[in-house]
Parts: structure tokens; C-alpha cells; sequence
């Protein structure tokens, strides 16, 4: 890799905690300099999210170490489903006059600021990096009428950009599918910050957290995590972990959403309300605590392109069953391995792994050793790495174009 720095922008719809750390580690990289451009400031600021259903606002850094703006947003519009719900008109000069080499997009095709970056980029000579986290051609809202829609659409979508960015090998066996050119897609590894991690992990007193929760320190313990949307089905959880009837067992989700009162409304139908415990929402610097006070994590979306707290729970040593409609699934959760995979929808094939991770526990110790070894492997280093390379990549390229 030459010495050149590579001017790039990355356009963002608003901070995270997964993209942060990405972020500060670009700005560090001595072939890279980077400036970060916000459509919006929630996550860093207090802001109602709708799946949670309550007011969030990160606890971990999230502006610091590294360049960024923010490019107003024009848009009346909150609902984070409408196409018109971000509109920067600014985003068309910084890139026009920001003489970027390369800009990736991370907003998602699904809002017209992305189509404006997209114009202004073309429009300027500049080499253009999106992709998507989708394993499948699916909807999430079920309308199967838009799978045809997008089989026709997204091959040309897809074939604008100079570089497709995958985070999963199931979305690069999808841009395959779709016949977008070979040498145009990236495997850029779906990460979260290991280190920190490990470290939060390190520091968690498991009988503490259970003292808090009500719970024995040697029970069995299964976890929820995730907002509780339909989508991610916690109600399989339940009724799983009913059937799967462990001895001294207990059921925590950690996460809010408009199902709570339905869950909880179920399980004392079922009367195990006494060994179900609701979290609510818990904020990034509390989970470290929570996957370790745990024994095995349940992941049974019927939608879910990829699902980081499965990072998440691999790196905090906690054992992880998921549905095989989650995308983790095709790089980190290897069945019988690094954790169970099941067919999603059926309770009953979830019960199963549950009794089969609590008796016996050697297997289950196994398997989060796999774990722990496959996650270090799936690394922010590997991330920034596969970035730089396909930076380079198209910064050569381009200059090939130009002296031709």
C-alpha cells in the first residue's frame, strides 16, 4: 500500500455506537483522511426512538477523535420509514467542492439524500461506495409484491456504484445472485468495537447484576436482547423457554418495545411470570454486564440482516441460539459449533436448544470458546483494512482512468 492519503467522505444518516469507533480508527490510518458528514444528530442527542419506544441517547462517545459536520436536515418529516425524512441539499456542494477521492454512503438508498449524494458524486468524477446489509430480497414488512420489484431494481442500483459494500458473506452471496460484477464488491466484516468489549466484559460481577435482577446466582439463564418489535419475535422466546422447562431457570429480555405489555400479559397466562424478567432499555455501557450475567442469548427474528448483538454476546462469552433468518448466521454462528441455528418460527426446534445447551453444559462451553476464537477473527482491524484496500483499489483506478 502506497503512502498517499486518500481523501474520503463518509455520509452517515446519524451517529452510532457500532459506526463511532469505525470511524475514529479511519481517522488514525496513516493511507486515510476522512471527514464525516451527519444528516442528523439522534443517538448523540436525546431523541424518541420508535422501536424502543422511549427516549435514547447514547452513553459512550460518540463525536470524539475524529472529523465530522452536520449537513442540515430540511425535512418536516420524523418518521424513520419516509423517503423524505432526510433531505441535506447541502451534501450537493460538499461534495461538489470538497474534492473528495472517494465517498461512501451509509444513509441506505431508501431516502432522497442518498440520491442527491449519488448525483453530486457522479456529477463530479468522484468514485462512490454504498451497499446493503440485506442477506435476502425479503421485506421486512412481509408485502411480497416488492421482491420482483427490487430482483429488477437493485442490479442497476447496484452496478452505479464503484465499489458495493457487504458486511456479511450472505449479502455477498446476494450481490452474486443479482450478477453485480465480481470485481465491484467488498466484504467489509459487520463489526463492533472487540476490544471494548472484552474489556466491559472483564469488569462485570455476574452475582451483582443477578443480586439486582432477582436471581439466583446459580440459575440458568436465558436472554432476550433486542427491541421487542414483531419482527423479532420475542413471544418465541417465551413460549420456548416454557416448553423448555429448565430446573431453576429464568428469562430475561433486555430491550422495550410496543410487545412488553403482551409479553408480559402471556407469561403469566402461562404462569412464569415469577421467572421472567423485563430490563427495559438498556443503554451501550450496561450490556457488557448483561450478556455476562447470562448464559445463552436468543436471537429469533424472522427479519434480520445481520443482528451485532450476536457480536456482542460472543465477545462477553455468553452462548448464542439463533433463527435461520438471522444473518449472523452465515459468518459467526456455525451450528453445533459456535452456537445453534433453528429453523425461525418453530418453538418448538427453540425449545430444543435450549434443553440441549443447559444439559449439558460441557458442549455449551465449547461452543463459547468457538465463539470467542471465530469473533476475534471478525475485527474492526479486518473492517478498516478491507475499507483502505477498496479506497486504494479505486484511487488507482481512477488515476489509470485519467492518464489513459
Amino acid at each position: 500500500m502506497n503512502e498517499t492519503k486518500s481523501r474520503v467522505l463518509l455520509l452517515c444518516s446519524h451517529p452510532t455506537q457500532y459506526g463511532s469507533p469505525m470511524w475514529r480508527r479511519f481517522a488514525k490510518h496513516p493511507n486515510l483522511d476522512v471527514l464525516v458528514a451527519y444528516c442528523g444528530m439522534q443517538g448523540a442527542q436525546g431523541h424518541m426512538d420508535p422501536g424502543f419506544g422511549v427516549e435514547v441517547a447514547w452513553d459512550v462517545p460518540l463525536l470524539d477523535d475524529y472529523p465530522w459536520v452536520q449537513i442540515k436536515n430540511i425535512s418536516p418529516i420524523s418518521s424513520s420509514s419516509n423517503f423524505f425524512r432526510l433531505i441535506n441539499p447541502g451534501i450537493w456542494k460538499l461534495i461538489r467542492t470538497g474534492n473528495f477521492d472517494a465517498i461512501a454512503i451509509f444513509t441506505g438508498y431508501m431516502c432522497l439524500t442518498f440520491w442527491i449524494a449519488l448525483a453530486a458524486a457522479k456529477r463530479s468524477g468522484t468514485r462512490v461506495m454504498y451497499g446493503t446489509d440485506a442477506t435476502t430480497l425479503r421485506p421486512l414488512d412481509g408485502r411480497n409484491w416488492k421482491t420482483p420489484l427490487k430482483r429488477g431494481f437493485w442490479p442497476r442500483l447496484f452496478r452505479i456504484a464503484d465499489v458495493v459494500i457487504a458486511p456479511s458473506s450472505g449479502t455477498l452471496a446476494l450481490m452474486r445472485s443479482l450478477n453485480v460484477p465480481e470485481d465491484r464488491i467488498q466484504l467489509m466484516p459487520y463489526v463492533v468495537d472487540n476490544d471494548w468489549w472484552i474489556e466491559r466484559a472483564k469488569t462485570a460481577d455476574r452475582r451483582l447484576v443477578r443480586s439486582k435482577w432477582n436471581v439466583p446466582e446459580n440459575a440458568n439463564v436465558v436472554l432476550f436482547c433486542a427491541k421487542l418489535q414483531p419482527w423479532k419475535r420475542p413471544a418465541d422466546a417465551l413460549y420456548a423457554f416454557h416448553r423448555a422447562n429448565i430446573p431453576n431457570s429464568y428469562l430475561v429480555f433486555a430491550g422495550e418495545g410496543p410487545l412488553r405489555k403482551e409479553l408480559e400479559c402471556r407469561a403469566a397466562q402461562l404462569g412464569i411470570s415469577n421467572r421472567i424478567r423485563f430490563l427495559g432499555f438498556v443503554n451501550q455501557s450496561g450490556l457488557p454486564e448483561v450478556y455476562v450475567s447470562s448464559d445463552v442469548m436468543v436471537l429469533p427474528s424472522e427479519y434480520e440482516p445481520f443482528g451485532l448483538v450476536v457480536n456482542e454476546a460472543m465477545l462477553c462469552g455468553c452462548g448464542v441460539i439463533v433463527s435461520d433468518h438471522v444473518g449472523a448466521r452465515f459468518d459467526l454462528v456455525k451450528d453445533g459449533e459456535t452456537g445453534r441455528v433453528y429453523p425461525c418460527g418453530d418453538s418448538d426446534a427453540l425449545s430444543r436448544c435450549l434443553q440441549e445447551a443447559f444439559s449439558n453444559p460441557e458442549a455449551l462451553s465449547q461452543q463459547r470458546k468457538a465463539a470467542r476464537h471465530r469473533i476475534s477473527q471478525w475485527s474492526p482491524e479486518i473492517y478498516v483494512h478491507s475499507f483502505v484496500e477498496a479506497v486504494m483499489k479505486e484511487q488507482e483506478a481512477q488515476t489509470a482512468a485519467a492518464s489513459a
